[in-house]
Order: structure tokens, then C-alpha cells, then sequence
């Protein structure tokens, strides 16, 4: 008799709340947990939800763990976990992307490697480990460029770079003598700038017993600097035939990628000679799950939780016209600081359009400095017409009040003055 689904579990793209909802009627749940600060948190709610089983630093001992719970199928949502997730179906027979897929999908380097060779897309990138290699990196990719890590998500590390000097600066504290360590030097793919959305997309996908399917095309809102998300809405805002062209591009993209049955999101970049690929990352994008229920009623947690038991899945687009479905995201601050207080919820709940509000910064957290993309609340609702959100998101973020203690002493700010924030 076959055991539990056997989540690989870390900070990903569904919570722990969704995987419970989404795969808790397919059968047993295990939960093979990776110690960080986020399982820490949520430890007591795991083990309500199934067996905790921690990962350590022991292959052989983790894969005993694991065997001993006959798992029916093994699945991940977590960027970080796709390696030992791949790792362990492969060692355990069960269905998932391959090892060698599963590289390919976490390492920007590999991935760029594959598509080339492919004809899928030619963007100009080059590896680098030392700050000396930049100058040979600047010549065969170009100026202006983005600097990313080799793995990473969140826009964790990413800058663009415009001249010598930034790139110094930024791939100093990267790439620190003595230390083992590898960024990309990306070009810089351009948008056209022609609207009052962001200049790229992501495309839902799936891989399974059929074959590859496409969910849906999401829009996104503009990018705070350097590359920090905010929001995204159903249907993206394209033409019928913009739309086709993402999607043909995106089916190249993942066919040559050797694709085993799971979840994966194309996130793709609008410029003037067409569609091009940022990257495909190999699982649920952030925050989809939430956005398919909302918009269509449909569970891509449960999907993903299907695939991986290899039954039979039946999928519908979930992005068709109708109204605007979005979700939006305020950031918290670049610069280091305490959470005093949330204040606006009832406020923006009342509003006509806005279906729900969450917090998920809490009172007492202290944010450190970053760059990368960190959502201190979750916005959602829906409007008629893409020409309607950007006002009903304006009164959104005026009634959204943030307080936070800085080092130079407390200050008040609300959604829209934290969108505003450049990063120094």
C-alpha cells in the first residue's frame, strides 16, 4: 500500500495552508523539512497537517527516512528544494524532473546554455567568479547589463549595471576574494515602453501525462527597482495574437528543457523585436494558486499534487476575458528597520472591487536591508476593464498605513510612498 505525498518543504511559491487544502484529498501528507528560520516558524503547523520529517545534511540517511514512508509521490514548491526533490524521486523511482532537467532549471547558467544551443533564444550571458573577469563579461554581452546570481530567486542579488564603476561596486561584496562564488552578466533586455503595465509576463504551464499545457498568460504590475515585483492580474493585458506569440515561445522554451510531470512558470520579457526569455523557473510561480481559486475556482496545488501521482489531469485555461483579476503587493523598505504597526485593513476592505486584504508582516519583525522582492501584505480584487486598476489600486495603497522605527527615529508611510522608494 502506497504512503504519503511527500512535500520537500521550505519558504516557496504555496503555503503551507494551500498544500494542506490542495493535496490533503489525494491522500496522506509528509512534509520532509528543511531547517531554516521560516520552518521554525511553522513547524507546529506542519505537524498538524502530517508527519515532519527534518532534512539534514545526511543524503543516504534522509533517503532512509524517506523510503521508510513508502511515499506515493514527492513534489516541491520550494525554488531551493527542486535539487533534492529531483535527487530523491530520481533515487526512489517516483515522477518528477530529471536531475539533469532539474540543473538546468535552477542554474540561470545552464539554462541559457540549453537554449542557445537549442535556437530557442540568443541572449548575450557570461559566468563570472571574479570581479577581474568583468571586463571580458562587458564585451561579449554589452552595456547596459544585469547582474544576477547563477541561483536565486526574488530578484535576490540582481542589479543592472551602465558603466564600469557600478559594475565594480556591485560585484565587489559578490564576488569577495578568497571566496568561492559565480554571478551571471546578463544583457539587458529592453521592454518596449508603450503602456501602463509591466514589459514582461510569466506563462503558467504544466507537463504531464498529455503532454505540455499552458494555464494562462499573467500580466504584471511595474517593477519597483531594480526588479522587484508588486502585483499581477488575469487576463494579461496583450492582443490575441501577442499572446500566441508568448506561448509559442514559451513551448519552444520548455520542450527543449527535457520537462518531467510538474509545475513551471516562463517568465517573459515584451521588447520590440518580440517575446524573449528572462528565465523559466521549475515550479509554481508566486502566488498563482491563490490567484487561479480567486479567478476560476481552480486548485493548481492540487494539480501539481496529481501530476506527481501520475494520474490523469484535465486543466482548463483559467486567464479567459471576463473581468480583471490582480493581486498586489506592498514592499517593505530597502533600509533596515522594525515593524511597529499595519494600519488601513478595514479601509481597504470596504473598497467596491477589492475582495480581500492580508497581512503578512507582522508587528516586531525586523527587516533587514535588501534589495530583493519582500511583500509585506497581499491585496486582492477585481475590476471590469484593465483601464480601471490602476485607479482602484491607487485608493488601494492610499488607505494601506505602514509604521516603521528606522535608526533615525519612527516614520509613517502608506503603500503608495513605499512603492515610490528607490533603493540607494
Amino acid at each position: 500500500m502506497a504512503g504519503p505525498l511527500v512535500v520537500v518543504y521550505d519558504r516557496g511559491a504555496a503555503s503551507a495552508a494551500e498544500i494542506a487544502v490542495g493535496l490533503g484529498a489525494l491522500g496522506p501528507l509528509a512534509f520532509l523539512v528543511n531547517p531554516s528560520d521560516h520552518t521554525r516558524r511553522t513547524g507546529e503547523v506542519l505537524r498538524r497537517l502530517g508527519d515532519v520529517v527534518p532534512l539534514t545534511a545526511d543524503r543516504e540517511a534522509d533517503l532512509a527516512a524517506v523510503r521508510r514512508l513508502n511515499p506515493a509521490a514527492v513534489l516541491t514548491f520550494s525554488e531551493p528544494m527542486l535539487p533534492v526533490t529531483a535527487w530523491l524521486a530520481d533515487a526512489l523511482g517516483l515522477p518528477f524532473h530529471s536531475i539533469a532537467t532539474t540543473e538546468m532549471l535552477a542554474s540561470k547558467v545552464r539554462q541559457r546554455e540549453r537554449l542557445r544551443l537549442r535556437g530557442v533564444d540568443d541572449v548575450r550571458s557570461r559566468p563570472i567568479s571574479s570581479v577581474d573577469e568583468w571586463a571580458a563579461a562587458r564585451e561579449h554581452v554589452g552595456l547596459p547589463a544585469v547582474v544576477k546570481p547563477v541561483y536565486g530567486q526574488g530578484s535576490r542579488n540582481t542589479y543592472v549595471v551602465t558603466d564600469d564603476a557600478t559594475a565594480h561596486r556591485v560585484l565587489a561584496p559578490l564576488l569577495p576574494a578568497g571566496r568561492v562564488a559565480t554571478v551571471v552578466v546578463e544583457e539587458l533586455l529592453v521592454g518596449r515602453q508603450d503602456g501602463p503595465y509591466s514589459d514582461f509576463v510569466s506563462v503558467e504551464s504544466y507537463h504531464g501525462p498529455h503532454g505540455l499545457r499552458h494555464l494562462a498568460v499573467t500580466g504584471k504590475l511595474p517593477l519597483e527597482p531594480p526588479f522587484r515585483e508588486v502585483g499581477q492580474f488575469w487576463p494579461a493585458a496583450v492582443t490575441d495574437a501577442e499572446r500566441q506569440e508568448i506561448l509559442d515561445l514559451a513551448t519552444r522554451a520548455l520542450t527543449v528543457l527535457d520537462l518531467g510531470p510538474g509545475l513551471t512558470q516562463t517568465e517573459i520579457k515584451l521588447t520590440r523585436r518580440g517575446p524573449r526569455i528572462i528565465e523559466v523557473n521549475g515550479r509554481l510561480g508566486g502566488h498563482i494558486n491563490a490567484l487561479a481559486r480567486h479567478c476560476a475556482g481552480f486548485d493548481v496545488v492540487r494539480l501539481a499534487g496529481q501530476l506527481a501521482l501520475g494520474q490523469p489531469v484535465t486543466a482548463p485555461p483559467v486567464d479567459q476575458p471576463g473581468q480583471v483579476h490582480f493581486q498586489y503587493h506592498t514592499l517593505a523598505p530597502v533600509e533596515p528597520c522594525e515593524l511597529l504597526s499595519i494600519g488601513g485593513a478595514a479601509e481597504v476592505r470596504s473598497l467596491d472591487g477589492i475582495d480581500g486584504f492580508r497581512a503578512y508582516a507582522r508587528v516586531g519583525d525586523v527587516l533587514d536591508a535588501d534589495v530583493m522582492t519582500r511583500h509585506l501584505d497581499l491585496l486582492w480584487g477585481r475590476c471590469d476593464r484593465h483601464a480601471d486598476l490602476a485607479a482602484l489600486l491607487g485608493e488601494a495603497q492610499r488607505r494601506i498605513r505602514y509604521e516603521f522605527r528606522f535608526r533615525d527615529g519612527a516614520r509613517r508611510s502608506s503603500a503608495a510612498d513605499l512603492q515610490t522608494e528607490v533603493p540607494r
